[in-house]
This record gives structure tokens, sequence and C-alpha cells, in this order.
């Protein structure tokens, strides 16, 4: 039997998901979150769909035995690969996945063009796939791999130069035919937003799913009667490098 005091737990391939953990802290802040980032292992999106299924299966399993009453796999990759067979292997549990922000971008600009920066493997997926050809017919939606950006923010480089010209050799192409919308398709890449919106202008509008997951699971925590009644939420950080550097970059991303 599932009990409001127990955890919800928080996976991401590295430090990405602390972008979601952010504001799944705002929208409930009595919770208690366990997060794990495998950045051993990271990057996931440019791994086969079925190693990153494992990875996933692997490391949530470990988490299990803690009480977990439900998990957010604050990931696209993650949730693209693995996101099916985690509701198979835990059916009594809330599973909740990411999912590119990309409805709401295209009913805020129906006919517009509309960028999406993910990982290949987000990209290759069916889920995005079909995410894509049901919002293609109304705005034009274009998506965007982003190979070895995940790697900077796992480094802690979130402005330095090699950053800003490997994000402008990947943007200005695409930018000079015009954008209305830009959606961040990995949870690492709203820790960029701030170099993103200089490089891409005003005008462009930049989204994500983090807000929009935090307020799913708490939808959810809620229907089930697990909302935990509490003004004292909990936090604890772990990830598979272990290093106190890892983990002191962890708590700087989140704000502790």
């Amino acid at each position: 039997m599932r009990e409001k005091d127990e955890f919800v737990l928080v996976f991401d391939s590295g430090l990405g998901g602390l972008s979601v953990l952010r504001e799944l802290t705002q929208v409930l802040p009595g919770e208690r979150f366990l997060y794990f980032g495998d950045s051993a292992n990271a990057p996931y999106g440019t791994r086969p769909t079925q190693e990153v299924r494992r990875l996933t299966l692997e490391a949530i399993g470990s988490f299990m035995p803690r009480g977990v009453k439900a998990i957010v796999v604050a990931c696209n990759t993650a949730t693209a690969a693995a996101i099916e067979a985690l509701r198979e292997a835990y059916p009594n549990k809330i599973v909740i996945g990411m999912e590119p922000a990309l409805k709401l971008a295209a009913d805020r600009h129906r006919g517009g063009r509309i960028l999406v920066m993910a990982t290949n493997v987000t990209l290759r997926e069916a889920k995005f796939c079909a995410l894509m050809d049901r919002f293609s017919a109304e705005s034009r939606v274009v998506p965007l791999p982003c190979p070895g950006l995940v790697e900077f923010v796992e480094a802690g480089q979130l402005d330095t130069p090699e950053l800003r010209a490997y994000l402008a050799s990947l943007l200005e192409p695409v930018l000079a035919r015009g954008a209305d919308a830009i959606v961040l398709g990995c949870t690492h890449f709203p820790f960029l937003r701030p170099l993103i919106q200089e490089l891409a202008g005003p005008q462009v509008e930049i989204l994500d799913g983090g807000h929009g997951t935090a307020l799913q699971t708490r939808r959810r925590l809620e229907a089930e009667g697990l909302l935990r009644e509490s003004t004292q939420g909990l936090v604890e950080l772990y990830n598979s490098l272990g290093t106190p550097e890892i983990l002191q970059r962890s708590a700087g991303l989140l704000g502790l």
C-alpha cells in the first residue's frame, strides 16, 4: 500500500533533471524527493535505445526499496526509450515522463516556425515523431539535433566561449530562416536558456516541459490521495559518479 510519506523519485541521465526538480519543489513544496542523476553514463542521447532502456530500469529499480510512490522520468531521452517499460514494471506506481512542450508552442504560435532542440534519441523515437506529426499541420516544426550539448551542462559550462561558439553553429543556420519559438526538448537545456535566448533574440519564445510535468505530478498525487500534507519538504541528491564535486554542482544547479 502506498503512503503519503513515501518518496517521489526523480530520475535523469545526469544533471538535466534538476531543472524539472526545481519546478517540482516549487509546485510541491511539502513532498519528499529522491533525485538520481546517472552522470557516469551520460549522455543518454547518443546511446542505442535498448541501452537507454536498460540503464533507466536498473537505476530506478535500485531506489524502489526506499519506498517510492511516484516516479518522474525527468529526461526526454529516457522517457522516449523506457516509459512504457517502466509502466509495465511498476503498474501500481505513478509513472510520469517528459514530453517536449510542442503542444504549448503550437497553441501559442499557430502557423509559426518552431524549432525543437533535443538529443538524437528523443528525435528519432516514435513518441516524438507522433507528436511532431500531430502539430505539423498547423505549425512548421523543425527538429534540431544537438549532439554534444548535454556534455557542456554536465561539465558545469553554462556560459563559456566554447559553448557560445557551439550554440551559434547550431542555431544561426536555422534561425536565419526565421523562428517564432524554440522548444527545449532536453531537460539539460533549460540551464542554457539565457544564452539560447541571447542568440535567438527577444522575439523568439523559449519553452520547456518542466513546469507542465510538475503540475501533472501534482494532479496525479492529488487524484490518488497521495499528496503529502506538510509544509516541510525534503530533497536527497544522488549521482552515479558519487563525487563531492558532482553533488556540489547538483546542489548549485538546484539552487540549494
